[in-house]
């Protein structure tokens, strides 16, 4: 990715807020507000390297374009040579500081390389809310494959239709978290469904929640407080699938998180895919616990599941995909179903990762 305007612009904008917050600082009165004094040392820690980036670049330019006029005007052979060599070095320089811009506005993630949990649930829209969340599903593994990240499916829910009321799996790879930690929530898909007759477009939802794995030693689980029941496994419609009991149902009991997993034929395996999905849960339980004191990380995430809460709309007959957090619309829905999500993932990454640091300051 190589530097843009846009990136130039909100840097200034960022730097400009340093600069206010600068000035508030020097103000009479805030030093005896230590809560307020506390806040904006806080916001100008977070403008200190946008600030810094947007001064040095423009020193650079402003350096090279008097380097570049008097090489221009210069007559002597050894001045020219020394403009020349001090035109290459700032241009260098000037390389350096934009490789550092890019980067700033699209930083490598501490735990990109973690893996994480994809959760999708078929919302309202009857049938085909579980055909949508489906093709989601085949999207993101797709995307998977071209990205050649590691993907592993933990349990499966399907319906007759081909669907799934509910579909897990597992990602790992280089930059998978840092592109699609902001898949959760809800997903509406306007469309003639395949059970439609007359034409008609429907209107449906699937949920998506995205669920880091901890590690093992981020969360002690005590035997003894978990409910291990086992059931058979079955399949689309409800029918039964094995004659054993190999499917694993398991509830911890302090804090009343209940997973279930079916997805293999040994109940060894459904157990440990199972207290995977049952650490992450924990995890994101007690940290939702304490930041918001809301009940579960899936709920704050996608919301009921209904239409109206959408982050996403795919309208089918116009080939359009909308992202209404950052307002990004892409006439590519075809290709983007198919896997090749970038033209989509990248500019919400972005968005989103300006937000924040707007919100921060």
């Amino acid at each position: 990715m190589t530097i843009n305007q846009d990136m130039i612009r909100k840097l200034e904008t960022l730097e400009s807020r340093y600069n206010e917050i600068v000035d508030t600082l020097s103000e009479s009165g805030v030093s005896g507000d230590p809560e307020k004094l506390k806040k904006l040392g806080k916001a100008l820690n977070e403008l200190d390297e946008p600030a810094r980036l947007f001064r040095k670049h423009n020193e650079l330019n402003i350096e090279l374009t008097r380097n570049t006029a008097l090489f221009d005007s210069e007559t002597d052979r050894d001045m020219k040579a020394l403009y020349k060599d001090e035109t290459d070095r700032i241009k260098t320089d000037i390389i350096e500081m934009e490789t550092a811009i890019v980067k700033f506005f699209n930083p490598s993630d501490e735990e990109e390389d973690k893996q994480f949990i994809i959760e999708i649930r078929a919302g309202t829209g009857g049938s085909e809310a579980g055909l949508f969340a489906g093709d989601l599903f085949r999207m993101y593994l797709k995307y998977a494959e071209i990205k050649g990240w590691k993907f592993e499916s933990i349990n499966e829910s399907p319906t007759p239709l081909g669907g799934f009321k509910e579909v897990m799996f597992s990602m790992r790879g280089t930059g998978a978290l840092a592109r699609l930690r902001y898949e959760s929530g809800v997903h509406r898909v306007q469309r003639i469904p395949v059970t439609e007759s007359s034409g008609r477009i429907h209107t449906s939802a699937a949920t998506v929640a995205v669920l880091i794995e901890p590690d093992e030693i981020e969360v002690v689980i005590n035997p003894s407080d978990l409910k291990v029941d086992t059931f058979r496994s079955t399949g689309a419609g409800g029918q039964s699938v094995n004659k054993i009991e190999s499917a694993i149902r398991i509830t911890h009991i302090p804090t009343g998180v209940v997973v279930e997993c079916q997805d293999e034929r040994s109940q060894h395996q459904n157990r440990a895919k199972a207290m995977r999905i049952l650490r992450a849960r924990i995890v994101q339980q007690l940290e939702d616990e304490q930041n918001e004191k809301i009940a579960s990380e899936r709920r704050s995430q996608v919301g009921s599941g209904d239409r109206s809460e959408r982050i996403r709309t795919y309208n089918f007959p116009q080939n359009r995909v909308t992202d209404h957090r950052a307002n990004i619309t892409v006439y590519q829905l075809d290709t983007i179903m198919e896997g090749m999500m970038d033209t989509l993932l990248e500019p919400l990454v972005r968005h989103m990762r300006e937000a924040a640091i707007s919100n921060e300051s």
